[in-house]
């Protein structure tokens, strides 16, 4: 099984990418969504932690950016107990998809939570500013002092350019976009089918 780990800074449009290579994705952000409003065990751990913060099930997002904002060390409460859900979860998806050829996983904090393997292809996705943040307003998360936290949450763009393999830069159209992610998948395949 190949497995690639697609990396890039908030809003560089890392999820749009791991959806055309076409094989199965593991979003870690999808996981924690499902996590906030289906896990009964993770809202009583957090009203714990944060009870000034986390009124109700299911946990609102709105409620956990409060505890951010108020707090930076709130990211940290909040990551020590989602954390080990999602790891749980990827566990599960690596195990059911071990016959594939390629999976993908998009999981924001797959270096710093040093989720990756040696011989995982890291891919890092780069945008224009100017993209990033239209993309991040289009989805809503547009929030100076969420994202400032969420980036010093992020190791530095640069750090993680290092660690890839390939970059993909993400400034042009859809069709474009899908060739080029195309003529990267099987210049992976035939890399890895020649070791």
């Amino acid at each position: 099984m190949i497995r690639i780990g697609v990396i890039g800074s908030i809003g560089s449009g890392k999820s749009f990418i791991a959806k055309l290579f076409g094989y199965p994705v593991f979003n870690a952000d999808i996981e924690v969504k499902y996590i906030y409003r289906n896990n009964k065990k993770c809202y009583q751990k957090l009203k714990k932690k944060i009870p000034k913060f986390i009124k109700s099930f299911p946990i609102s997002k709105k409620e956990l950016i409060k505890a951010i904002n108020e707090n930076r060390k709130n990211l940290i409460k909040i990551s020590s107990i989602v954390h080990p859900l999602v790891r749980e979860k990827m566990r599960a998806f690596l195990i059911k998809n071990k016959n594939r050829k390629i999976i993908v996983l998009d999981v924001p904090l797959l270096i710093e939570n040093k989720l990756y393997r040696k011989d995982d292809i890291l891919i890092f996705i780069q945008s224009d500013k100017e993209k990033i943040l239209n993309r991040l307003k289009k989805r809503g998360k547009y929030n100076k002092k969420i994202l400032k936290n969420l980036k010093e949450n992020q190791l530095i763009s640069s750090k993680k350019r290092k660690l890839a393999k390939y970059i993909v830069d993400n400034n042009f159209s859809r069709n474009i976009m899908k060739k080029k992610i195309n003529i990267l998948k099987n210049k992976i395949l035939h890399e890895r089918s020649g070791t």
